[in-house]
C-alpha cells in the first residue's frame, strides 16, 4: 500500500509552493496575512461543502421516507424510488423537486442503425430525402471528444415516418440505448408572490 510520507516542518519554519522550507521571520506581513486569509476561508468552505453534502444526503432520506409514508397510508407510489418527485408545501409557498437524471450512451447497435437509416434516404431518393438527410448527419455528427448527441439520435425517434426500414432502424436505436449511470439531484423552488411562477432556491456559490 502506498502511503504519502508528509514532510515533518519545524517549528519557525513555512513551506512555500515549491516545496522549500522558508524561515517565518524572514515571510513579509503581507504574505502571512494572505496565506491566513485563504487557509480560513478555505476551512469554512469545506465545511459549508460537507453541510450540503449531508443536507443532500438528509434530504433525499426524508423525501423517501415520506414516499414510502404516502405509499402505506394511501396504497400508491409516487414517482417509485428511482423516480422523479415533487413535493408542495400546504400553502403552496415552496416546492421540493427529486430529479433522476440517467446517463445514456449508445452501443454497436447505432452503426447498424445509421447503415438502415442511409439505406432508407438513398432507397427514397427524391422528396423530403435531402431535409431527412440533413437532419440525420446532424444526429450523427461527434463534438470534439468523439461523442454524439443522445438528444439529437433520441430525436430522430420522434420522426412520424410510416417505412418498415425506418422503424427498424428506430428499434435499432432503442436496442442500443445504454444506462451509464445516473445523478439524483434535489431542487427547491420558492412560489413568486400569488402567481404560478416559481423561483428556483440557488444553493451555488455563483448563483447567490
Amino acid at each position: 500500500m502506498n502511503h504519502a510520507v508528509q514532510q515533518h516542518i519545524p517549528e519557525g519554519y513555512m513551506k512555500n509552493s515549491a516545496g522549500h522550507l522558508v524561515p517565518v521571520e524572514t515571510i513579509s506581513d503581507i504574505d502571512m496575512v494572505r496565506h491566513e486569509l485563504v487557509h480560513e476561508i478555505t476551512r469554512k468552505a469545506l465545511e459549508l461543502q460537507q453541510a450540503m453534502r449531508d443536507f443532500k444526503m438528509n434530504t433525499l432520506g426524508d423525501v423517501e421516507a415520506f414516499i414510502d409514508l404516502s405509499a402505506e397510508k394511501y396504497g400508491v407510489q409516487i414517482g417509485g424510488k428511482k423516480g422523479n418527485v415533487t413535493l408542495v408545501s400546504f400553502d403552496g409557498r415552496y416546492k421540493l423537486q427529486r430529479a433522476i437524471q440517467e446517463s445514456i450512451s449508445f452501443d454497436e447497435r447505432l452503426q447498424a442503425a445509421k447503415a438502415l437509416i442511409d439505406q432508407c434516404i438513398h432507397r427514397w431518393a427524391k422528396g423530403s430525402a435531402a431535409e431527412i438527410r440533413a437532419l440525420v448527419e446532424h444526429a450523427f455528427q461527434v463534438d470534439k471528444e468523439g461523442n454524439i448527441s443522445t438528444g439529437r439520435v433520441l430525436g430522430l425517434r420522434r420522426l412520424s415516418i410510416d417505412d418498415e426500414q425506418w422503424n427498424q432502424a428506430m428499434t435499432a436505436i432503442a436496442d442500443s440505448i445504454q444506462i451509464t449511470g445516473s445523478q439524483t439531484y434535489i431542487r427547491l423552488y420558492e412560489r413568486v408572490g400569488q402567481s404560478d411562477q416559481w423561483r428556483a432556491i440557488p444553493l451555488d456559490l455563483a448563483k447567490l
